[in-house]
């Protein structure tokens, strides 16, 4: 079964299915140098999800069928977990995906297909990171996910980018909006997780950069007096990561005073 068969079977409108293989046909630009292509998405491409969730829809519908004793299949374009109840039922699912995408001509990434315990190591999932923990209230292995090394490391970019030196020129009432938009959106994706230590972590990276950046404003080359930065940051308005919390004063810290979520 062809990419095209599948394409056909979902999409009806042949200009819809002409503009897509126009698309795949375009080729890309690599290095300011033009480069033809026959098929395939670029990685990162915007039609690639798309097409993606079209093409292995086919994988939904078999495992629907065939699969669910195996374990539970979750998906979002080409990028999926199954979850199992023991090892024999995960070596099945891998078998039986293998088998599924044969008939599509894909094939499953050898580096990141593997099998994982969970209580062990977990694993990473669409920006989240999955492990089982023992409750400290039960004493049991429960299930429980918080946003990964990966996603907390590209937060602070963001955050390091709006809070760079670059824009000390810039009126800070212009600059905070958007910080505060990448800072309640990545809230809102991730607030429903178990996420109180990497939001108040966050909170405190915020505050120490907006520290920063009262002293580089002022020319306050000493310590940062506490009623004169409240005010200051009343007026900016910056949005906080952890909105259940009360925040303390930790002092100084270098030459600089950050708060931290308690």
């Amino acid at each position: 079964m062809g990419p095209a068969q599948v394409l056909k079977r979902r999409i009806s409108d042949k200009r819809t299915l002409k503009l897509i293989r126009l698309w795949l046909e375009a080729g890309i630009i690599e290095n300011g140098q033009y480069f033809p292509t026959s098929c395939g998405t670029p990685q990162g491409g915007v039609i690639s999800p798309l097409l993606a969730n079209i093409y292995l829809h086919v994988l939904d519908r078999y495992w629907q069928l065939y699969g669910t004793d195996r374990g539970k299949l979750v998906r979002y374009a080409d990028d999926f977990v199954i979850v199992c109840r023991s090892q024999s039922q995960a070596l099945q699912a891998i078998a039986m995906v293998k088998t599924i995408l044969d008939k599509l001509k894909l094939n499953l990434h050898p580096t990141k297909t593997r099998i994982v315990k969970t209580e062990k190591e977990g694993f990473d999932f669409l920006g989240f990171h999955f492990h089982k923990c023992v409750s400290r209230r039960s004493g049991k292995l429960v299930p429980l996910a918080w946003p990964s090394t990966k996603a907390m490391k590209r937060i602070r970019s963001g955050i390091k980018e709006q809070t760079s030196s670059q824009w000390l020129r810039v009126d800070v009432h212009k600059v905070i909006p958007h910080l505060n938009q990448i800072i309640r959106g990545w809230r809102n994706y991730f607030s429903i997780l178990n996420a109180t230590r990497q939001f108040q972590s966050l909170d405190t990276y915020v505050w120490s950069w907006m520290v920063y950046h009262y002293r580089r404003r002022m020319g306050n080359r000493g310590s940062v007096k506490r009623d004169l930065f409240d005010k200051w940051l009343e007026k900016c308005k910056v949005e906080r990561f952890y909105t259940s919390g009360k925040y303390k004063w930790l002092g100084e810290i270098g030459g600089e005073c950050c708060r931290k979520a308690v």
